[in-house]
């Protein structure tokens, strides 16, 4: 085992020291195109909100009035990913959370437990702190690992659940990050533009409009490079526990609540076999998002927007019979 490991953190720090100097070469001309991409939404429409829950300092995005609707991004993303899908739903209160200790709320995480089942409870306590009692729970990525352990934790708050090429089960964590977590101390000391490399590499192979690809790495960099990339990022994968989602994975199929499960058929992260175990135990069908990869609220918004409006729609319809 000791030697598979030191293979692996070998390997990959031949791989990182290669990158790294592709990297330096290529850095201005993609941070020039970066620049030139206008946004496809404008970030104005949304308020920005933050809040001290428990002591936690906690940041969210608000779009819209309606039924509470409320959406959790993953790694390495932040509030943002859900900056195309918010304008295109209709009737919602769209709250779109950001977890301790990522994007803008990184220096939150230090010191701090930051695995996804803790995440459901600060999620809890941050839900109840609003005073909502009920809301239509969306996940992606992590977000979607969050959103389980919480329906099945606060089983209350849970009105109806969206997961969108989201963790679970045994899906996690992927062999990329499994890598970085095993070199967390040499990762821990590369260069931002080594970090950004990787991340710029999970975003490449998570979306397939190369457009959107270059548009949101620059557009999710930012706050890694304002909150000293390398610690946060090994801080994140650290705290990534199988463990969490394998929890509650016998809960799943007794939720009873209306579920959708959206997938972008091409993910090499999250592969389609898990969405369509998703929509087996949540009693729903899968909408398979041909062509689709991981970053399916980025590449697809009207797709995942179109899905959750159809379930808000019979959340409400459910709560008006009963």
């Amino acid at each position: 085992m000791r030697r598979k490991r030191n293979l692996l953190v070998g390997t990959l720090a031949a791989a990182l020291g290669v990158a790294t100097v592709a990297m330096i070469r290529s850095a201005r001309r993609s941070q020039r195109v970066a620049r030139a991409l206008p946004p496809r939404e404008v970030a104005a429409t949304f308020t920005e909100r933050t809040a001290f829950v428990q002591g936690v300092q906690m940041r969210w995005l608000e779009h819209g009035q309606g039924y509470p609707v409320v959406l959790v991004h993953g790694i390495p993303t932040s509030p943002e990913l859900w900056r195309r899908v918010l304008p295109r739903l209709r009737g919602a209160r769209a709250l779109a959370w950001e977890m301790v200790g990522y994007g803008k709320s990184i220096p939150e995480g230090r010191g701090r437990d930051i695995s996804v089942a803790k995440q459901a409870d600060y999620l809890a306590a941050w839900i109840r702190q609003l005073g909502i009692d009920r809301a239509v729970l969306v996940g992606h990525d992590l977000g979607g690992g969050v959103m389980q352990i919480a329906a099945a934790r606060y089983p209350g708050l849970c009105a109806g659940l969206l997961l969108t090429n989201a963790v679970g089960y045994d899906s996690w964590p992927i062999p990329e990050v499994k890598a970085i977590r095993a070199a967390g101390g040499l990762v821990k000391r590369l260069p931002n533009l080594a970090i950004k490399f990787i991340h710029s590499t999970l975003f490449r192979l998570g979306h397939d409009d190369p457009e959107m690809a270059r548009e949101a790495s620059a557009f999710h960099w930012r706050n890694y490079a304002r909150h000293g990339a390398a610690a946060a990022f090994v801080r994140q994968v650290r705290s990534l526990d199988v463990r969490d989602t394998l929890a509650v994975q016998s809960a799943l199929p007794h939720l009873n609540v209306p579920a959708r499960v959206a997938w972008g058929v091409g993910d090499q992260f999250q592969k389609v076999h898990y969405g369509e175990r998703f929509a087996r135990d949540l009693g729903t069908s899968l909408r398979r998002i041909e062509g689709g990869k991981h970053f399916t609220p980025e590449d697809h918004p009207e797709v995942i927007a179109e899905a959750l409006d159809d379930l808000i729609l019979e959340v409400q319809t459910e709560a008006a019979y009963t």
